[in-house]
C-alpha cells in the first residue's frame, strides 16, 4: 500500500467522524419549537382577550340581574337572566381551562427548548472532543508512524507507515494471547526494524 492510499484511508476515517445529521435534525426541531411557541403565545393572547370580554359581559349580566331585582322584573325574565349568567359562567370556566392547557403547552415547549439547548451543547462538546481525538490520532501517527485500526476493538491492530522509506506494514496482536506490555514491545520492535 503506498502513501496515497494511506492518505485516502485517513481522509475516509476523518469523514467518518464528521456526521452532521444530528445537528441538522436538532436545528430543524428548534426552529419548529420556536414557531410553535409563537403560535401558542398568539393563542394565549386571543384567549385572554376573550376571557376579558366575557368577564365584561358577565358583569353586565350581573348588573342587569340586580337592576331586574330592584325593579321587580317578572320571575320569568329573572330566570332567563340567571340561565344566561350560568351559560356565561360555564363558558368562562371552559375558557379558563383552555387557558390552563395553553399555559401548560407553553411550559412544555419551554422544557423542550431547554432540552434542545442542552443537546446542542452536548453535541458541540462531542464535536470538540472528536476534533481533539482526531488531532491526537494525527499527532500519534506522525510521532510513532503507527495508524491504529479502530474498526475492530477486539484486537490490537493497525499499520506501521514509514514515509521516508515508503514502507507500509500491518501488525495485529490478540489480547487473549499477548499482554498489553508484550504487544507494545512487539510494536516497538517492528518500528525499529523499519
Amino acid at each position: 500500500m503506498d502513501v496515497e492510499e494511506l492518505m485516502k484511508y485517513c481522509n475516509n476515517l476523518i469523514d467518518f467522524f464528521k456526521d452532521e445529521k444530528d445537528i441538522v435534525g436538532l436545528q430543524h426541531f428548534l426552529r419548529h419549537s420556536k414557531a410553535l411557541q409563537s403560535q401558542c403565545d398568539k393563542d394565549f393572547d386571543e384567549v385572554q382577550l376573550s376571557i376579558e370580554d366575557y368577564e365584561k359581559k358577565i358583569e353586565v349580566c350581573r348588573q342587569k340581574e340586580s337592576a331586574a331585582e330592584s325593579e321587580s322584573i317578572a320571575d320569568v325574565e329573572l330566570g332567563l337572566l340567571g340561565k344566561e349568567l350560568e351559560k356565561r359562567q360555564k363558558l368562562e370556566r371552559m375558557l379558563r381551562e383552555e387557558l390552563r392547557v395553553t399555559v401548560n403547552g407553553i411550559d412544555d415547549l419551554e422544557l423542550q427548548r431547554a432540552s434542545l439547548e442542552e443537546q446542542m451543547q452536548t453535541l458541540k462538546k462531542s464535536e470538540q472532543d472528536e476534533l481533539r481525538s482526531e488531532m491526537q490520532l494525527s499527532m500519534h501517527a506522525s510521532v510513532t508512524n503507527l495508524i491504529p485500526n479502530l474498526d475492530d476493538l477486539s484486537k490490537i491492530s493497525g499499520h506501521i507507515v514509514v514515509r521516508d522509506k515508503k514502507v507500509f506494514d500491518n501488525f495485529e496482536f490478540d489480547p487473549a494471547k499477548h499482554s498489553t506490555f508484550d504487544a507494545c514491545n512487539g510494536i516497538w520492535k517492528m518500528i525499529k526494524l523499519q
